[in-house]
């Protein structure tokens, strides 16, 4: 049991990766069977990333039932396959909320490279492992495979060269090239940025640490960030001439920060984020 608090009304919360974990692990504990539990879903935040990664809680609240002789114990319902089972695991990698809570982190103090994600690491010193390239081609050229699509794999910077004054490492980018891959893509490229954190986790496991990569799709980050850019500057120009706010519309924490990256030098602007969850924006700010 994750997590179980018992109160005046008999009662006991349990937590699991999903609502039917939590059901199981409850009849066992309590001894009955699954269908003669009576119990109320609290909260359930689980789902899945292309059908390979879940994350998120499910905790259900059980009543306990009036005292009596306990009924023979059930064996626990199998949980999903989940990405544990799809690769092998040589080292750790980071859990999904810790990488969300480090791109909200990141987002108020904007530093590094604006094609990079939050979750990234620092690579070794001495650039890049030598087998990265190879690895994560292969990574991406199965995922693609599995799911039908006709795409290939370029290597559109190999990276490895070391920042002189940061002393960041270049990561490894590749770009996915074909017919029709909006579909990797997705509304405002959430399937793309989901696309590589499973590329990110499966590569760390084949190569014991986490890589320092970047996945594209026939180059949509980087019309990405030059849209991003030119947005702001035109926001910015309209905040300087007529002295009032500017709010852009909701966007993820990366793309907010190159609004923030773009006019951070900005002598007569400057930005805030405001909002929460999926409905945070950036604010554009008269000086």
């Amino acid at each position: 049991m994750d997590g179980r608090s018992r109160d005046a009304r008999q009662s006991a919360d349990y937590s699991a990766r999903t609502v039917a974990e939590a059901v199981a692990k409850a009849a066992e504990d309590l001894g009955v069977s699954v269908d003669q539990l009576n119990y109320r879903v609290i909260k359930d935040s689980s789902h899945s990333i292309l059908g390979l990664v879940r994350t998120g809680e499910a905790v259900i609240r059980v009543f306990m039932p009036a005292a009596g002789p306990r009924a023979e114990a059930v064996a626990p319902v199998a949980a999903p396959p989940s990405a544990q089972e799809l690769v092998e695991r040589p080292a750790p990698e980071p859990e999904l909320e810790e990488v969300v809570e480090a791109e909200e982190e990141y987002e108020e103090e904007p530093e590094g490279l604006l094609e990079e994600e939050e979750e990234e690491e620092p690579a070794a010193p001495g650039g890049n492992p030598p087998e990265l390239e190879a690895v994560s081609t292969d990574v991406v050229s199965t995922l693609l495979d599995k799911m039908g699509l006709i795409a290939a794999v370029e290597v559109a910077d190999r990276g490895g060269k070391v920042d002189p004054v940061s002393r960041e490492v270049a990561p490894l980018v590749l770009n996915v090239v074909g017919d029709d891959l909006g579909v990797l893509i997705g509304r405002r490229g959430e399937t793309l940025r989901d696309l590589q954190f499973i590329v990110r986790l499966i590569v760390s496991r084949k190569i014991g640490q986490w890589p320092n990569l970047v996945l594209d799709v026939e180059g949509y980050k980087a019309r990405r960030v030059n849209g991003l850019q030119a947005l702001a500057k035109r926001m910015a120009d309209q905040v300087r001439q007529t002295r009032q706010p500017m709010v852009l519309e909701p966007m993820p924490a990366h793309e907010r920060r190159i609004v923030h990256l773009t006019l951070r030098d900005d002598p007569d602007v400057y930005t805030e984020s405001t909002g929460e969850d999926e409905a945070r924006k950036v604010q554009i700010l008269p000086k």
